[in-house]
Order: C-alpha cells, then sequence, then structure tokens
C-alpha cells in the first residue's frame, strides 16, 4: 500500500545526482579563481599547463553529467559514488602539483566525504574515509614543492645582501607564507563550515519531506483498508439482504393483484409506490455488490464533461426530483474536454448533493457551480442549511464519522477516498453568509490519452 512513495526514492537519486553536478560546477569556479589569483595575484610559479589539463577534466566529467541527467535510464548509488572517486582522483592531482598535504586548502578532501555521507548508504560513507586517508597520506611524501611567495628583486641587489639581511629577508619570506597558510587554512574553516551547515539544512527538509510521505502514505493506507473492509461488509449486505427483498417483493406483486385497483384504489396505489421503492433498493444492492470490489477500468467510460454533468444531474434528480437546483456553468470552458466517467466517482458526486439538499431549506435549494478547463474539472456544491460543524470540517472524510439526520456518515468518508483515490480534491467549508460548501477537483483526461484510447482501442 505504500508502493507510490518507490518512485520518490528513485527521484531521490537523481536529485543527488545533480546536486554532485551542481557542487563540481562550484569547484570548477573556485578552482578557476584560485589558480588565477595564485599565479597572477601573488606571482606563485605554478605548473600551469598540468593544472589547466586538470581543470578541463573535471570540465569534461561534468559535461558527461550534464547529458547523463537528460537520460531516461535509472540513475544507481554505485554510478553516483564513481563519479564522486573521479572527484577524490582530480582534486588529488591538483594538490600533487601545489603542494601536497602541506597545500593550506587540503581540507578540501572533507567535501566528497562530506557529500558522500548524506548522499548514499553507510558503506559507501566509510569507503570514501578509506579513500580520502589514503589519497591525503599519499601526498604528505609524494607532491609537488609549493613555491615561496618571494618578492621580485633584482638579482644584483640579492647578491649585494649582508648575511644579516639575507637571513631577515628569508624570515619575512617564511612570516608571508605562514601568513598565507594561516589565511587558507581560515578560508577551509569558515567554507567547511557553511557548506556543513547547509548540507544539514537540506538534510533535515528532506527527512521532514519524507516523514510527511510517510504520514500521508499511512493515512492513505489506513483509509483504504477501511474502504475494503467497507466494501467486504456491503458484498456481504447486498447478498444477505437479497432473498428476504425477493420474498418482499414476490408479496407485494401478489397483494397488488388480490387488492385490485378499481376496489381499493388507496390500498393499491400503496402498494405500488411500496413496489417502486423496493424497486430502488435492489438496483442499488446490485450496484453495491458490483462496486463492493476494487475499481475497474471497464466500469468508467470516456465522455464528454458536458454530457457527464447532465448525466449526473439526471441521475440525482431521479432521487431528488422537487429540490430546488440553481446551475451556474462557466462560459470560458473547454467544449471538447473529456473525463473518465467512472461510476463511484458519480455516487460521490450524487452523495454530496443529496446531502446538500437534505441540509437546505426546500424554498432555498442548493447551488451546483461548474467550470474546467484542458486539465481539471472544478465542481462547488452550496447548500444553505445551517452549515457544518467545526470538529466536523476538521475530520471530514479523513474518517467516518457518525451519521446525523443531515446524513454525513460513512457515505462521505467513502466520497473523499473515491475522488482522492482518483488524483482529486474535496474541500469542505462553511461560508460566512450561512450554508455549507463543498469543492471538488477532478483531473481530466488528457488530449495526449485521449488520442491513445482511440487509436489503440
Amino acid at each position: 500500500m505504500l508502493s507510490h512513495i518507490l518512485p520518490k526514492a528513485e527521484i531521490s537519486i537523481r536529485e543527488n545526482l545533480r546536486w554532485l553536478y551542481i557542487l563540481r560546477n562550484l569547484m570548477l569556479f573556485a578552482v578557476t579563481v584560485a589558480v588565477f589569483i595564485a599565479v597572477n595575484g601573488l606571482g606563485i610559479n605554478l605548473p600551469q599547463n598540468q593544472l589547466w589539463l586538470a581543470i578541463f577534466a573535471i570540465s569534461i566529467l561534468n559535461l558527461y553529467t550534464w547529458l547523463r541527467l537528460r537520460t531516461p535510464e535509472e540513475v544507481t548509488e554505485h554510478e553516483i559514488f564513481s563519479q564522486i572517486c573521479m572527484d577524490v582522483l582530480a582534486l588529488a592531482y591538483l594538490l600533487y602539483l601545489t603542494g601536497g598535504a602541506s597545500n593550506p586548502i587540503i581540507w578540501v578532501f572533507l567535501l566528497p566525504l562530506i557529500v558522500t555521507a548524506i548522499m548514499l548508504p553507510q558503506a559507501y560513507a566509510w569507503n570514501m574515509v578509506i579513500i580520502t586517508s589514503c589519497v591525503y597520506t599519499v601526498l604528505i611524501a609524494y607532491n609537488v614543492p609549493l613555491p615561496a611567495v618571494e618578492p621580485h628583486m633584482a638579482h644584483p641587489a640579492m647578491a649585494e645582501m649582508t648575511p644579516e639581511m639575507s637571513l631577515q629577508m628569508h624570515l619575512m619570506n617564511d612570516r608571508r607564507y605562514f601568513n598565507l597558510h594561516v589565511f587558507g587554512m581560515w578560508f577551509g574553516f569558515v567554507f567547511s563550515a557553511g557548506l556543513v551547515a547547509f548540507f544539514v539544512v537540506e538534510l533535515s527538509k528532506t527527512l521532514k519531506e519524507r516523514e510527511r510521505n510517510l504520514a500521508d502514505a499511512r493515512e492513505s493506507a489506513l483509509r483504504d483498508e477501511r474502504v475494503v473492509s467497507l466494501g467486504t461488509l456491503a458484498a456481504s449486505a447486498a447478498h444477505d439482504m437479497g432473498t428476504p427483498l425477493g420474498t418482499i417483493a414476490i408479496l407485494t406483486h401478489e397483494m397488488a393483484e388480490e387488492l385490485s385497483e378499481h376496489r381499493y384504489p388507496d390500498m393499491h396505489q400503496k402498494l405500488v409506490i411500496v413496489q417502486q421503492q423496493i424497486d430502488r433498493c435492489k438496483q442499488a444492492l446490485s450496484v453495491m455488490s458490483a462496486s463492493a470490489g476494487e475499481m475497474r477500468a471497464e466500469s468508467g467510460k470516456v465522455m464528454l464533461v458536458s454530457e457527464y454533468i447532465d448525466e449526473v444531474l439526471g441521475q440525482w434528480r431521479t432521487h431528488k426530483a422537487a429540490t430546488r437546483l440553481k446551475l451556474f456553468i462557466s462560459p470560458d470552458v473547454d467544449m471538447d474536454a473529456r473525463v473518465i466517467a467512472e461510476r463511484t466517482v458519480t455516487h460521490s458526486i450524487i452523495n454530496i448533493l443529496n446531502n446538500a439538499a437534505e441540509a437546505s431549506p426546500v424554498d432555498a435549494g442548493i447551488e451546483f457551480h461548474v467550470e474546467w478547463d484542458e486539465e481539471t474539472l472544478n465542481l462547488k456544491i452550496r447548500d444553505f442549511g445551517p452549515g457544518l460543524p467545526a470538529e466536523f470540517i476538521e475530520f471530514a472524510g479523513h474518517q467516518p464519522v457518525k451519521s446525523n439526520k443531515q446524513g454525513m456518515g460513512v457515505g462521505l468518508f467513502l466520497t473523499y477516498t473515491t475522488i482522492k483515490r482518483l488524483g482529486g480534491k474535496i474541500q469542505f467549508s462553511n461560508l460566512e453568509s450561512g450554508g455549507a460548501c463543498v469543492e471538488i477537483s477532478l483531473p481530466l483526461l488528457a488530449k495526449e490519452s485521449m488520442h491513445e484510447r482511440i487509436t489503440y482501442g
């Protein structure tokens, strides 16, 4: 019953790959700016050709990721881990060319570890710990030393320096290099703290969203379980009541023949009414028995929305012929829009109309507002009764409520479940001018789907 959450997991993995693509773009920008500042701003002699080659390789990987996100194939956790490992190797090569473990931005190895721990299961995170630790250890011993930041002085001036001046100059150079290293470590801490805080906040949002999805799934599963139990009970009741109704129908028919119309007109007329009500009960039990199980695809047919509204109102009029109805149809509608006229939805709308008619005074009637576009059918049913209790609005449709004289009971729960099951929405509210209002939104058949049904159906 929680199957509708499974596609969410696949979407999350693809979303992780998209975030990896974004983070790699940020890394490319940061590395490019750092190399430019180090070479042109600080005058550090770096192996530029090798550095730009590494940046180009990372760009190619990111281009592949961009193309991969546009393909419909499923993204796997192993694929994401493999790409993060490539990022680690690229970073290792960049750091190898710029001092290795002595580089002040060696903290950058924390980023792949953080990303792995957030996006992937625990086993991948521990593997990334081993990989980054090994690479860090190797860079301690094997690297291209980072040149010192020295002032540009003419060679003859350097030759004329006394040993004390030369020592003082070396101390100044060491201080500059140390200050640069401290600045790099400070920047690394600030950047890492901000990145960790950002990921923790995003992770918290994701967890809250998944908790809401799980709560909705549990509620839907519980509601479906109640519907199944009610359907089973309805089928059993229809079977048990079939025989007594048949017996009553036979006896009523015999009594109508014995009490002829010309001798007992009043009694005969009452028996005719009883027969009609028995036929209605038998028809309702037949529909209940047929609809007690799960919804079947063949139970619905494709109709124009305008024709479907006429059919719903026609069926409702057989039950409430004397109720006054004010029908409002928006002039801006798509006359070619079509809907799947599913039987349970029709009964749900009729149930809402019946409840509104029973709540409204006879002289006031009810209002029925209809509008639709290419995608959605919106219905608004308003009565002029006392309105709905506040506690009823809070739980309306979420669980069966105790039936009252307005008839708001199990039928409303089934109505809510049916509309939600088909991807629709239903809302209950009280109007300031008096009375209750029920708003229903139902998805319409997309024109592409309609074309497929015509072509292949």
